[in-house]
Order: C-alpha cells, then structure tokens, then sequence
C-alpha cells in the first residue's frame, strides 16, 4: 500500500510543477517547452511503477518499467537486430519508395484531369482496405523477409501522401497563376517556382502522417511471417511465451523510433516552410 500512497504522492506533486511551470516564462523557452511533456512522462512512470507494484499486479499482465528497463538492457543486440530488420529495412525503404512514388504521381495527377477523375477515387477505394488483408496478401507475393513488409508499407503510406499533394498542388491562388501565365512561364516553371513551394505544407503534412503509418504497417505485416528476427516477430514470440517485459521493450523501441523519425520530418518542415504561418511560434 505504501507504493500506491507515494505514487499518489509524486502524481500530486508533478502535477503542481507542471501547472506552475506551464504558467510561468520559462515555458516559452526551448528548455521549458521540453521540461513540461518530460515531466509529464517521468511522472506516469512513476505512478505506473508504484501502482503495479502496490496493487501486487502480476508480471504477465503488466509489468513494472523497472522489469521492461532491466529487460532493455539486457536485450539490447536482440532489440537492434529488430530495430535493423523492421524499421531500417522494412519501414524506411518502404517509405521512401512509397512517398517518392506518390510525389511522382501527384504531379502526373495534376496534368492530367483524366488522371485526377479516375485515379483518385480508386485511390480512395485501396487506402480503405484493411492491413490485415493486404498484408498477408503481399507476403505471399513478395516472400517472408524486409521486402514483403517493404510493400505493405508502400500501400499504406502512398495514398496519403498523393491525396496532400495533390491538394498542395491545387493550393495556390488564382490570381497567382494568371500572373505567372502573364510572364509567359511555362507549366514547369510555374510548377518549381509557384505552385510546389505552396504545396510544401501539404506535402509535409501528408509525409508526417505517413511516418507512423509506415512503422505500423512494418510491425503488423511481421505478424504473417518473417524470418526470426523482427519487431512483429518478436512481440507475436513473447507474447506466446507470456514475456511480456520484452513486449514491452519492443514497443517502447518502436516508439522511440516513431517519435525520432516523426520529429526529424517535422524538423526538415520548419527548415523548408520557415515562411508559412504554421512556423512562426
């Protein structure tokens, strides 16, 4: 019972800091603006840690982060390999193909009113497919190893990243075009110079949305075969085994990787759209 009292305790205390630190000047610097979430996240371990070890919560259904760290540090060659396998080569191949892919095919889209009519909506139709049926679909196709999860994630990051940008390209006003036809700019000139440095926070919004996808996809396509080595693999693995401590270590891994690979794309945004709006904070 003294775990649940002391986790109640420091919840009680954090949450003060945290109000009084949200309300005070430090919290428009850089290191305020980091202080707060970070407090936020050492304070629900915390009382995760308390309360699963004051309520006698069982290993196998949650463990405490004391076990997953000790099991993080224990496993770390196990975890790189799987960090290696799904996201190096399954996550991020996949997203680069799938994104570059979708660019190409926005700009054909926008040239072609055909295109935009019948693409489209067929584009609509596959992005509302279930992972789960494509995904053993195309490990059937493409084999058991990082290229079949490769492809799962091409489908799953394509169509949002087309639909933004095609929107982005379509951003741009009226009155700009015309003037840009006036100087008698050709459809590529107009295109570099006008209208993709307007579609560049749609584009962006669109490769954002498209980084947790492609992890997704990577992780849930494992789950229908993969050589012994994986996230998807290793989380279908343990669970069978009822260790749930290196579950928990697999995810916290995807997380970080998640989280990384989200903040460097929004990194690169606010170094390509500096002038937008949404930039100036």
């Amino acid at each position: 019972m003294i775990w649940v009292i002391l986790s109640l305790a420091f919840w009680a205390g954090a949450w003060a800091a945290n109000v009084r630190l949200s309300h005070s000047a430090m919290v428009q610097s850089r290191a305020g603006r980091l202080a707060v979430p970070a407090l936020f996240g050492v304070t629900i371990l915390v009382v995760w840690e308390g309360m699963v070890r004051g309520l006698g919560v069982p290993g196998v259904i949650l463990p405490p982060p004391s076990a997953i760290a000790a099991r993080f540090g224990a496993e770390l060659p196990t975890l790189w390999a799987d960090f290696r396998q799904t996201f190096v080569k399954g996550a991020l191949s996949g997203y680069a193909i799938g994104c570059g892919a979708a660019f190409l095919t926005a700009i054909a889209i926008d040239r072609s009113p055909f295109l935009q009519r019948g693409l489209l909506p067929v584009g609509n139709f596959v992005a509302a497919l279930p992972i789960v049926g494509i995904a053993p679909i195309l490990v059937m196709w493409f084999g058991f190893d990082w290229q079949s999860k490769a492809a799962v994630v091409v489908v799953m990051v394509f169509f949002p990243v087309l639909v933004n940008t095609v929107a982005g390209l379509a951003a741009s006003e009226r009155m700009q075009r015309d003037l840009m036809a006036t100087w008698g700019a050709s459809y590529w000139q107009s295109l570099l110079k006008l209208r993709l440095p307007a579609a560049m926070p749609f584009v962006f919004n669109g490769l954002k949305i498209a980084t947790t996808l492609a992890l997704i996809g990577a992780i849930v396509a494992e789950f229908f075969g993969s050589p012994i080595v994986g996230m998807g693999f290793r989380i279908t693995a343990e669970v069978g085994r009822l260790g749930l401590d290196m579950v928990w270590a697999e995810i916290a891994v995807a997380a970080l990787a998640g989280s990384a690979f989200y903040g460097l794309v929004a990194l690169i945004e606010r170094r390509v759209t500096f002038w937008h709006p949404s930039q100036r904070v």
